[in-house]
């Protein structure tokens, strides 16, 4: 790797990357990366990382194998070469691969992503994996399964053994035999089963002899009773292995002819391997894609090292290439000044390798055309450099090799040899790469370059921040403000006596001593507004958080009062429905009776009662009604008297409906709002837009009228109007509308089906005698339509 690029540690993050993959050869291909300053390909490599990271979150990652690269071995397959069972297995462990990352990509349809290309290329064949797979146990083991033929021969083999078995063991437990034998036991010589003879009874044993012990004491003879099945078993095995050669021969044959679809898959997943390696690094950096821009910049939005422990790592914030290209960090040693280069220097180098970064959103990178790098102490005593040499040379080749866009990093520029010298020597420097057009981060603790950052347009001040009161680094990087070493301070507090600290201070020139208490003042002044600056934020924020809680408990509030207001006002309505019905009921049973009474002063009796009960019910109503009413002025004048069905809008509560009762005497009506039956006055009322209406009726022409109400406020009301229906019509939408009122809690209801021939006032009462939950009903009477009308009392 470039040496440039390991003093960044970009090796160490590689070697990150490595540990997320499983195949050796997708390891080798994680530590091989390099970065790549190309606009369009470094894109391409991070948009492939962020699809795959946003598929992972969804869906989970893909579960890669540690496989093998079997390029070579179905090439040589095409050809027409044998496989090894190894190679075999390898082939069906990158087919088993393939058929499960097509099949975990086949859940992730719908959802656009450039990785789709890649997932296209895999071609599974589930038949030659699991024809690999059954016929293959091990590299030296092929199945019983394998073929029908080599199962029947293996059989063969198991039933010839057994019986040899069977025909031994009669020998050798012969009492005759039994004396002859040095063991009672059956074993194999060259694959023969044999007995085990004493060396003096060898002629007792007709047999061929296989084999003598290292003694000499034992023969193992083949009695010759079993010489023709042992050579029976021999045949049955040169069978075994001619089949399985040709198993093997014939799966290698499969193999070579899907060659070329196995190789590109086995590529294809090496590839995917790899791309989800790197999101599952970034998922374990908590990392983010920054931005990409074609013009060089660069702003990491919180920043952390990759290496460094993400719990206790201090975010940075650094930008270049916006308002300047080149910042000078200062501050003390151990402050944090060769991170803060290193993790710009660092991450830049990670998104040229489409590799997500651990920052927050918000983070752009540029295009750079490279990174030079002068970190660290390369002095070498082999070829004679001290620090100052080393570092000079590595300029010297920065200084012949950059460009108007390469990215430079700098530490303790010009450190090493006297100061004086070696601050004139890190201005000049920067100026001259400044000029050339480069984008700068140094480090320094020269005065003269701070006031160099200071004085020069396009250069930046910034500082590590350090805590003197405990003498420690607080690791954040300040833009702005130029940084002190605080050596006076360190040493004071590490127990240095005074007087040596005060002759130190009296050798600082006086140049310097101001220019440190000027910056000194500034850190102070910083230190204060940021204080401010957070206490406001928090402030903001509990003030919006009140507001929050504020407006979400009066709409709370207000959709209560509205729940409980309508609760209160349906609930009334059907007290006040179900005592008209009962009064109407006993009007009724007085007027039947004023049918069989004659007399005058009866009649008139029934007329006075009918009065009071609808007075009576009139002030049942009024109580009924929770809201109070705000009246508007009287200069408003109805255009035309009301009719019923006429849409009208009630002023004292803003709401619109529909006319349902003609006023009385007293200019008292009904109206109709959503389920709920308004008594109102019609000084209340305002005719709606009549234009209006009329345009709505002229839509409707051609199609039978039912109602001016729709379908869903009929059905919720205490009304409904079904004439002009034919039967089968109207007991449909009565059906319907009783299930509303039950579902609503009503108990009183009022279908109006007309006069006409009675044809439909007979369906509705054929129906309501059926209907269970109809506990009675009856025509109405004087008021609410007679005979036109029925009123039903629901359970």
């Amino acid at each position: 790797m470039n040496k440039e690029y390991k003093k960044l540690e970009l090796d160490k993050v590689l070697k990150l990357l490595s540990e997320e993959a499983h195949s050796d050869e997708c390891r080798e291909m994680c530590l091989k990366i390099e970065p790549v300053f190309d606009y369009e390909r470094c894109r391409e490599l991070l948009k492939k990382t962020d699809d795959a990271f946003v598929l992972s979150g969804k869906f989970g990652t893909p579960r890669f194998s540690k496989i093998k690269n079997i390029c070579s071995s179905v090439s040589k397959a095409a050809g027409g070469a044998v496989l090894s069972l190894r190679e075999l297995l390898d082939t069906a462990a990158v087919l088993r691969e393939i058929s499960a990352l097509s099949s975990w990509y086949a859940q992730c349809s719908g959802i656009e992503n450039v990785l789709a290309d890649y997932f296209e290329v895999l071609e599974p064949d589930r038949q030659l994996e699991e024809a690999i797979s059954n016929a293959i146990i091990s590299e030296e083991e092929i199945s019983d399964s394998a073929s029908p033929e080599l199962l029947r021969i293996r059989r063969a083999i198991v039933r010839q053994s057994q019986n040899i078995r069977d025909h031994l063991n009669k020998l050798i437990k012969s009492q005759e035999t039994k004396k002859y034998l040095q063991e009672s036991l059956i074993t194999q010589r060259d694959g023969r089963f044999v007995v085990p003879v004493k060396t003096e009874h060898k002629n007792e044993i007709n047999g061929l002899v296989h084999d003598v012990s290292s003694s000499g004491a034992t023969l193992f003879i083949e009695p010759i009773s079993v010489v023709e099945a042992n050579n029976e078993i021999r045949v049955l095995e040169a069978q075994e292995q001619a089949e399985i050669e040709r198993i093997i021969k014939n799966l290698s044959q499969r193999v070579g002819e899907k060659a070329e679809d196995i190789s590109a898959g086995y590529n294809t997943s090496i590839q995917l391997e790899l791309i989800f390696a790197k999101a599952n690094l970034a998922a374990k950096m908590k990392a983010v894609t920054p931005e990409i821009t074609n013009e060089p910049l660069l702003y990491l939005n919180k920043a952390r090292h990759p290496l460094l422990d993400k719990s206790t790592a201090v975010p940075i914030t650094i930008e270049l290439g916006t308002n300047y290209t080149c910042l000078i960090i200062t501050g003390p040693n151990t402050g944090g000044k060769t991170v803060s280069i290193k993790t710009a220097g660092l991450l830049v180098l990670m998104t040229m390798c489409g590799l997500m970064i651990p920052a927050v959103d918000g983070s752009k990178v540029g295009i750079f055309s490279d990174v030079r790098v002068d970190i660290g102490d390369e002095q070498s005593i082999e070829q004679s450099l001290s620090t100052f040499s080393s570092h000079m040379n590595n300029i010297i080749n920065i200084l012949d090799k950059c460009d108007s866009k390469s990215l430079i990093l700098l530490d303790e520029l010009g450190s090493g040899t006297d100061p004086a010298e070696g601050a004139a020597l890190a201005v000049s420097v920067l100026k001259t790469l400044k000029d050339n057009g480069c984008f700068i981060i140094a480090t320094t603790h020269y005065q003269e370059v701070k006031i160099f950052a200071l004085e020069e347009k396009g250069v930046e001040n910034a500082s590590c921040e350090f805590d003197v009161a405990t003498l420690k680094p607080t690791y954040r990087l300040i833009t702005g403000v130029p940084g002190k070493s605080n050596a006076f301070a360190i040493v004071r507090r590490l127990g240095m006596k005074e007087d040596i600290i005060s002759s130190a201070s009296a050798l600082v020139g006086e140049e310097n001593k101001r220019f440190e208490q000027v910056v000194e003042n500034l850190e102070k002044t910083r230190q204060e507004l940021e204080l401010l600056k957070n206490d406001i934020a928090t402030e903001q924020r509990k003030t919006r958080q009140l507001t929050e809680q504020i407006e979400k408990e009066r709409e709370e509030t207000k959709k209560a009062k509205e729940f409980e207001i309508s609760k209160a006002r349906q609930k009334a309505m059907s007290i006040a429905e179900e005592a008209r019905f009962r009064a109407d009921k006993l009007l009724e049973e007085l007027e039947q009776l004023r049918k069989e009474k004659e007399a005058a002063d009866f009649s008139e009796k029934v007329r006075s009662s009918r009065s009071k009960v609808n007075s009576t019910l009139n002030q049942i109503y009024d109580t009924a009604n929770p809201v109070t009413e705000q009246r508007s002025n009287g200069d408003y004048k109805l255009p035309r008297p009301l009719k019923l069905n006429d849409k009208v809008h009630l002023v004292d509560i803003d709401k619109t409906g529909t006319l349902v009762a003609l006023p009385d005497s007293s200019g008292n009506c009904f109206v109709m709002i959503g389920i709920i039956r308004t008594k109102t006055n019609v000084e209340n009322l305002r005719l709606e837009d009549e234009n209006k209406n009329k345009n709505q009726n002229n839509s409707g022409k051609g199609s039978v009228k039912k109602s001016i109400q729709s379908n869903a406020t009929r059905k919720s009301s205490m009304e409904l109007d079904i004439r002009g229906m034919t039967a089968d019509e109207g007991i449909m939408e009565v059906d319907s509308f009783i299930d509303g009122c039950l579902i609503s809690g009503l108990k009183i209801i009022t279908i109006i089906h007309g006069k006409g021939t009675g044809v439909l006032r007979e369906a509705v009462h054929r129906y309501l005698k059926q209907n269970k939950f109809v506990k009675s009903f009856r025509l109405g009477v004087y008021g609410e339509g007679e005979s036109g009308v029925t009123v039903v009392e629901l359970k």
